[in-house]
């Protein structure tokens, strides 16, 4: 094994620095590090926080990463920040609403800078939580830009997605405008001791229930008012195979363990969250899309074509000679390494 991938697993913080900055300036030794480091992940539980600007997306990461501490987890932070376009800096600022995690050693954070990418991470933000994932971090908190209503990288790079909102950002309209607020397994109103946080919860359950057979409550002229939808909501409460994403209270400004704070519920419910994916399909086939989708990375930059050309899932749904699927399912399991895709048979494979 390459020294560096042998520190980063056996726990150095030097090399995992080292190696975080190998994978963010895409240097020639990243890919091979990566490679040998896919086998030793799998084990952390990567939680996305993203949300517009100024809904308090840093100071809950730091309230949760304080609670997972308390409860004797470790914890590592990838903190993502804009970039210039006119400079190409970053003031990589998240970091300073988290002093409170300063000195830690069960904390690792690491800042990174978009660098012109879209989608609210940095093009190898997915590569370094792969990196953190090998260092033995119980949880990787992934802290997305400010982010708009088409900015949705991160459902791809994490297992349970919180999408933050606040009071007093916009009127009921935005919360059922198309984009962002559809990849959240778990919605947030942070700020929640301020004028206007009840209607902002009415109004985003109001969007969620519209989707799902249950009592919808939904807004009219001012007025709550609630319709009973077919299936009634016991549909919702016994399905097991639906996940039905809650909306939560917090106030991530509060001592970590105030009283309702929030905090505490919202730690149950990613843990809910990551029950029910472990129980249900969805959670096997989200692995497998993850997958798929570093597969074809690094087939672009190798130059096979024949799958980089088409969209990330396509390639995989022919079976061709062992095919693109059982890879798939194979490298989910961490037998196949998907860094490893132009050494393999299928990736000479041309599909349609």
């Amino acid at each position: 094994m390459d020294p560096l991938a042998e520190g980063i697993v056996g726990g150095s913080r030097r090399a995992l620095a080292r190696a975080l900055t190998h994978i963010e300036n895409q240097s020639p030794e990243s890919e091979s590090l990566l490679s040998e480091l896919y086998p030793h992940t799998g084990r952390a539980w990567v939680v996305g926080v993203t949300g517009a600007p100024g809904t308090g997306k840093s100071s809950l990461v730091n309230a949760m990463a304080l609670a997972y501490r308390r409860a004797g987890k470790t914890v590592a932070i990838v903190a993502v920040d804009p970039t210039s376009p006119f400079t190409g800096g970053a003031i990589l600022g998240d970091r300073i609403r988290m002093r409170d995690l300063s000195g830690d050693p069960g904390v690792f954070i690491r800042s990174m800078a978009t660098r012109g990418s879209l989608g609210g991470l940095a093009r190898t933000t997915r590569d370094a939580v792969r990196a953190l994932d090998a260092a033995g971090f119980d949880y990787v908190l992934v802290e997305t830009v400010g982010a708009g209503q088409s900015e949705v990288e991160i459902v791809r790079t994490a297992h349970t997605t919180i999408v933050v909102e606040a009071p007093g950002l916009g009127d009921d309209v935005q919360a059922i405008k198309a984009g962002i607020l559809e990849i959240a397994d778990i919605l947030v109103v942070n700020k929640a001791d301020r004028p206007g946080a009840d209607n902002t919860v009415r109004a985003l359950r109001a969007m969620l229930e519209l989707g799902h057979p249950t009592r919808v409550t939904a807004m009219h002229h001012g007025r709550v008012m609630q319709i009973e939808t077919p299936g009634g909501p016991e549909v919702v409460e016994h399905d097991p195979y639906l996940w039905l994403p809650k909306v939560l209270r917090t106030v991530a400004s509060r001592e970590v363990g105030a009283e309702n704070d929030g905090i505490a519920a919202l730690i149950d419910e990613i843990a809910r969250h990551r029950t029910f994916l472990s129980r249900s399909e969805q959670g096997a086939s989200q692995a497998r899309e993850r997958i798929q989708i570093e597969s074809v990375r690094p087939a672009q930059t190798s130059g096979v074509r024949a799958c980089a050309r088409r969209p990330a899932a396509r390639p995989f749904r022919r079976d061709r000679r062992g095919g693109c699927r059982s890879y798939a399912r194979s490298a989910a399991g961490r037998p196949a390494n998907p860094r490893r895709i132009k050494g393999t048979s299928w990736a000479r494979h041309r599909f349609h």
